[in-house]
């Protein structure tokens, strides 16, 4: 009975989470005079964003780092398909061009710059694979740069409509909505996924099926929470910016600094899934230039999230094909 109490109030807190993040970094946005984006790739995308380096930097410190990697890999390919997926559905997502050739292209980067960090055996035959200290410390200067870039495009969007709400509200009271929210998102997002979790096992499913669905989707949460609230209320660019950011910080920041307090081994089985992840990234790429040009919308959407279901119906099939391999 807790498990599903657990669930329902941990819903609630998402969404109001979300209501709250989301009308808190556009007030900012506005108070500040900087576009939507620019708050969406760095305030919002950091805030979604805690639940995987939260999980990642506990795991490195206590020595179990064999679910750091698949965390964020799995956390990316649901941010970009399924996430994005659900908001166009809700809102067709409209970017600027500078989203489609620098921002999302430099998601693209990250993912490829870490798999060639992480493929020590495939690329100069090592023993064993790795992203090392010094792998980390390649990852967080990449993500410096990203920040340098961000902070340099922090002024509105020459083209996007930004909508002025008519009770703008003071700064202070703006940072307060974005923290209240923030902690409405972490902790529904706790309690969904523990709840979720309790009654996954209750009907005997094995933990590491549910690790690959229930928690890999759990911790994809507030982004999908965040995301979806900002494509109801037209934030188009807090959707996507928060998208794109978090897929940035997970490779750059959370692996970075995962991989820098202890190094993170690396299975080359798990490339099959930075294909996957690379493969997404693409599809985003493409879809810019399809139907409606720079823009996602309600069809390309349904094939996001189509092709996700695909994704997860693969990985079942794969766990129950090595049923001794943990997720």
């Amino acid at each position: 009975m807790l498990s599903y109490v657990l669930l329902v109030v941990g819903f609630v807190l998402l969404i109001k989470g979300a209501d709250l993040l989301v009308d808190g970094a556009s007030s900012i946005a506005k108070r500040l005079n900087v576009s939507d984006l620019v708050i969406g790739l760095t305030v919002v995308a950091f805030g979604t964003s805690t639940p995987e380096l939260s999980v990642n930097l506990i795991s490195s410190i206590k020595g179990n780092t064999g679910i750091a990697v698949g965390n964020v890999l799995g956390s990316n390919v649901a941010n970009i398909l399924l996430i994005l997926g659900i908001s166009s559905m809700i809102y067709p997502l409209s970017v600027s061009k500078g989203t489609v050739w620098k921002e999302i292209p430099f998601s693209l980067l990250a993912t490829l710059v870490f798999a060639i960090l992480a493929n020590d055996r495939l690329i100069d035959g090592a023993g064993a694979s790795a992203i090392g200290r010094s792998d980390g410390l390649v990852l967080l200067s990449f993500f410096a740069i990203f920040l340098y870039y961000s902070f340099s495009i922090a002024k509105p969007i020459e083209g996007m409509a930004m909508e002025i709400p008519s009770d703008v509200r003071s700064l202070a009271g703006a940072v307060i909505r974005v923290l209240l929210g923030l902690a409405g998102l972490t902790l529904g997002g706790q309690w969904i996924v523990g709840g979720a979790m309790s009654i996954a096992l209750t009907f005997g499913l094995s933990e590491a099926l549910v690790g690959l669905t229930i928690v890999a989707i759990g911790t994809s949460l507030p982004e999908l929470a965040t995301s979806a609230m900002a494509a109801y209320r037209r934030n188009v660019e807090i959707a996507v910016g928060n998208v794109v950011g978090s897929c940035i910080f997970n490779v750059l920041l959370v692996l970075g600094l995962s991989s820098v307090i202890r190094p993170l081994p690396f299975d080359p089985a798990a490339n099959p899934d930075i294909a996957v992840l690379l493969g997404a990234s693409l599809m985003l790429f493409i879809s810019m230039f399809t139907l409606k040009s720079r823009s996602v919308d309600r069809v390309e959407g349904g094939l996001f999230v189509f092709c996700y279901v695909a994704y997860m119906a693969f990985l079942v099939v794969r766990e129950a094909a090595i049923p001794h391999v943990g997720g």
